[in-house]
């Protein structure tokens, strides 16, 4: 479930997080006549803010709880199915139906039931699916706009996602993850005892 998390808003971060590209603000430098060594950057390790930021921890353990519920809502209707199957064999095999059409009926129902346990898999997969994008999106917002109101005082001029091995080399002095998980955890509190 981290590692969803992790890779979707990692890669929405790094998206978004660098509006220009290094040669467009080299060239934008060179232009405007300033030294590219100039520039203000900073990272922030996405290990460290998944593993961190409690808004993060609040929306794995919600996954976490609903993937268990869709899976003992499959598992008890899959059991039910066989159940139901296992009835209609030991009738079969026992001559307990009179008729070809009783027969037919009875394994129309079977399949009938099989339909609707894969359609209500395939819904709530779907449902499981669009609820981890807006999960993904809320903590992206809320990273960007953190990092908006962080960015006004400390005028980086980018501010990086460090996940996993895209940066290969990182002067640990850019590092403002400890800041940033800080003022993340201190805003979301803040927000859930004005929302309480």
């Amino acid at each position: 479930m981290k590692h969803v998390i992790l890779f979707a808003v990692a890669a929405a971060l790094s998206l978004t997080a660098c509006q220009k590209s290094a040669e467009e603000a080299e060239e934008t430098a060179q232009s405007e006549g300033a030294e590219t060594t100039g520039l203000k950057i900073a990272y922030v390790e996405m290990d460290s803010l998944i593993t961190q930021y409690q808004l993060y921890k609040d929306y794995e353990e919600e996954l976490t709880r609903k993937g268990t519920n869709i899976q003992s809502t499959l598992a008890q209707k899959q059991r039910t199915l066989e159940q139901h199957a296992a009835a209609m064999q030991k009738k079969y095999e026992s001559n307990g139906f009179t008729t070809r059409d009783e027969l037919e009926r009875a394994q129309n129902s079977i399949q009938a039931e099989q339909q609707q346990l894969q359609e209500l898999a395939d819904r709530l997969q779907t449902d499981f699916a669009q609820e981890q994008a807006r999960v993904n999106q809320e903590a992206r917002d809320s990273i960007q706009a953190f990092l908006r109101s962080y960015n006004k005082t400390k005028k980086y001029d980018y501010v990086l996602v460090k996940a996993g091995d895209n940066m290969l080399i990182a002067n640990p002095k850019m590092d403002i993850t400890k800041e940033v998980i800080k003022g993340l955890n201190k805003r979301y509190k803040k927000s859930r005892k004005t929302a309480e």
